[in-house]
């Protein structure tokens, strides 16, 4: 499985941005998805994670009320919808796939599968 992130960009305080996370080989419909987030200096970060059956969603306290993770499994994509952005959501957006079930979601040693990142730049 070959991840693929996207839909990072710069937006002013208060905006939104949808990023993306496909595949160009393989499909994400057998794996839990998560994505995480790095600053410079700064260990990487949980954000949102969501179950192959979408039937329940995760997220980081700091996001909760302001982001939404969704999956279009028939496009073989998972979204991350981003509102109310602050200076601080500021970072690298990777996202990652895991085996069904296999350790906590928000710890990323138990993701296999990895995207090469999105920027986000959120000004004040």
């Amino acid at each position: 499985v070959q991840l693929q992130a996207s839909g990072g960009g710069s937006v002013q305080a208060g905006g939104s941005l949808r990023l993306s996370c496909t595949t160009s080989r393989g499909t994400l419909n057998r794996y839990g998805v998560a994505w995480f987030r790095q600053t410079p200096g700064k260990e990487r970060e949980f954000v949102a994670h969501i179950p192959y059956t979408a039937e329940t969603t995760n997220y980081a306290d700091s996001v909760k009320g302001r982001f939404a993770i969704s999956r279009d499994n028939a496009k073989n994509t998972v979204f991350l919808q981003m509102n109310i952005l602050k200076p601080e959501d500021t970072a690298v957006y990777y996202c990652a796939a895991r085996v069904l079930g296999v350790g906590a979601y928000s710890n990323d040693k138990y993701y296999t599968y990895w995207g090469q990142g999105t920027l986000v730049t959120v000004s004040s």
